[in-house]
């Protein structure tokens, strides 16, 4: 077994900023391929997909050489909007918003993993494709899931014979997720038939992608059903990306003995658990049921720390409900000047 890494490593170089296009899909403004444009910003840590450019600024534009990884979707497991909302403004293309997901791209090697299978893997797909394109089907080295809420697997349908008919797409995933997956129709049904071949994570176990990308999954309390949940730290040759769409209360994994401020403190991005903004979100519903650390909550943990740290902090997991899920809103304009961002579909970074 190979030696745990420890989650607060700190990596010495910061990270770069540019802004390129992503060719989008269904329900999202249509923007020109990836690989077709490239302007620097001034600020942060992230590659902006960009739909507004010009013909002279994306033939000069160039793709990272190196690995990368691109927010395939930013919203909670439902997506935004969710089934049952009534027709409205909810519905207009440009409002669409996927289940959280990333994907990890090496140029080098021509290698694509997918972070979670969700709801909308088709489209997230479409977007991988059109960001990084590849001549297989599905063109996936892998896909990792972080745990058994329908938001993050259910999207492995699309593996079996009734859609695209895969063969032995490797799936990474905890003890428990992977016992689910084995023993659950349908899911099982994709590992009999050579769908999909179940691979193991160990908590703390650096993940080896290939030769210069490694994902080292870590433990995480939440409401563990039917699995573990686990987080991702994503590090590639010269940065590191923390991955944690889903936790209970800041305060249980303190119990357990590890602060979120240190672990960010390791990082040069963090995309973290921003399913809601504050309490009482949900009219008639007590909260509690649902635990999770409301943005406001994080921003008062960080409250005090430079602004180097807070500046690495994305909201991911957005649920339908959280106002900051779209630009020009007060609570984004708080999170803004506060230091914080919430991550965009379409956001790339370098790794």
């Amino acid at each position: 077994m190979m030696a745990q890494t420890p989650l607060s490593t700190p990596h010495p170089r910061s990270p770069r900023v540019l802004r390129r296009p992503l060719l989008a899909a269904l329900g999202i403004a249509r923007i020109r391929a990836l690989r077709e444009g490239a302007l620097p910003l001034a600020v942060g840590a992230t590659l902006i997909l960009s739909a507004c450019r010009t013909a002279d600024e994306e033939a000069a534009a160039t793709m990272p050489e190196g690995p990368y990884l691109v927010v395939l979707g930013n919203a909670q497991d439902g997506g935004y909007p969710q089934a049952g909302t009534k027709p409205g403004p909810a519905w207009e293309p440009e409002r669409r918003r996927y289940a959280v997901s990333l994907g990890i791209v090496d140029p080098e090697t021509g290698e694509r993993w997918l972070v979670e299978a969700t709801p909308d893997f088709r489209e997230q797909l479409h977007l991988l494709d059109a960001a990084a394109p590849v001549d297989q089907i599905p063109g996936l080295a892998g896909i990792l899931l972080t745990h058994a809420h329908v938001g993050h697997y259910a999207g492995l349908i699309h593996l079996g014979r009734e859609v695209m008919g895969t063969r032995g797409v490797p799936v990474f995933a905890m003890p428990r997720m992977r016992e689910f997956l084995a023993t659950n129709g349908p899911w099982e049904q994709l590992v009999r038939l050579g769908n999909m071949e179940l691979r193991p994570l160990e908590d703390g176990v650096p993940l080896h992608l290939n030769h210069h990308i490694t994902v080292t999954p870590f433990r995480v309390p939440h409401r563990d059903e039917y699995s573990e949940t686990v987080g991702f730290r994503i590090q590639g040759p010269t940065r590191t990306v923390l991955f944690l769409p889903d936790i209970d209360k800041w305060e249980r994994w303190e119990e357990e003995g590890t602060r979120i401020q240190d672990v960010v403190a390791g990082v040069d991005v963090a995309y973290l658990d921003g399913t809601f903004f504050a309490d009482g979100e949900i009219p008639g519903r007590s909260m509690s049921e649902i635990p999770h650390p409301f943005m406001v909550e994080t921003m008062v943990r960080f409250r005090d720390s430079p602004a180097s740290e807070r500046s690495k902090i994305r909201f991911i997991h957005l649920n339908r409900t959280n106002p900051a899920l779209f630009a020009g809103t007060e609570e984004r304009r708080a999170i803004r000047e506060a230091g914080f961002r919430v991550a965009e579909m379409g956001e790339v970074v370098e790794l």
